[in-house]
């Protein structure tokens, strides 16, 4: 992690809100931080896999996933750069990934030692305590984000899954108008429905002047 660029979205990400790009380095260090590239379609994380390292989205996209015996998936979620994963599984006793991580496009990650993320610093590292606090706010947003899929998940038709994901994407935006970060399929899965039923009832719903709809693109009526 010595390029400059690469500092910059650490800097920017809310693991390391409050350090400074030129306190980021020597923390790295500390830290054992390893970064490793990822070409699309490859697997960051397996199901089954140990994992003892703390990992950052530094650069591209990527999904967690999950497939049954029979083949079908189940988006959990989209990362983005920035974003942390496979935290809960990287604790101490906490046992193998249940889930993949897939890279969507081009990924870098930056991979940090957890048990040296966890403990006080032997080096009386400055910022390690605000590393933590910043750690901490990001699980307990990570759970809302858990109890906001529930609540999309608990609809029991198609169109309330939809409805309700829509709404709180454009809650979220600010704006009627929004995209979001799934193609048809993708979405299809994280709101684990039929693709097809999902497409027939976007077309109904456009048709009723419910919304607008190009791809990612959504326009709430």
């Amino acid at each position: 992690m010595k390029i400059l660029d690469d500092l910059k979205i650490l800097e920017n990400s809310r693991l390391f809100a409050g350090i400074r790009v030129d306190e980021i380095q020597p923390m790295l260090s500390c830290l054992q931080a390893v970064e490793r590239k990822y070409p699309r379609g490859a697997y960051i994380f397996h199901t089954g896999e140990e994992v003892r390292a703390l990992a950052l989205l530094v650069r591209g996209t990527a999904h967690i996933q999950k497939e049954d015996f029979w083949g079908n998936r189940s988006l959990l979620a989209s990362l983005a750069a920035g974003d942390i994963f496979a935290e809960a599984y990287a604790m101490p006793g906490s046992g193998a990934m249940r889930s993949d991580v897939v890279a969507v496009e081009s990924c870098t990650v930056l991979l940090m030692d957890v048990e040296r993320v966890l403990s006080r610093c032997t080096n009386s590292c400055a910022f390690h305590a605000r590393l933590t606090e910043n750690l901490f706010a990001l699980l307990a947003e990570k759970n809302r984000i858990l109890a906001r899929k529930a609540d999309y998940l608990a609809q029991r038709t198609t169109r309330q899954r939809l409805l309700a994901y829509l709404s709180e994407q454009a809650q979220r935006a600010g704006s009627a108008e929004f995209t979001i970060p799934f193609n048809r399929q993708q979405l299809a899965d994280f709101l684990s429905v039929e693709r097809s039923a999902m497409s027939a009832e976007l077309s109904r719903m456009q048709a009723e002047g419910l919304i607008e709809t190009e791809r990612s693109w959504f326009h709430l009526k």
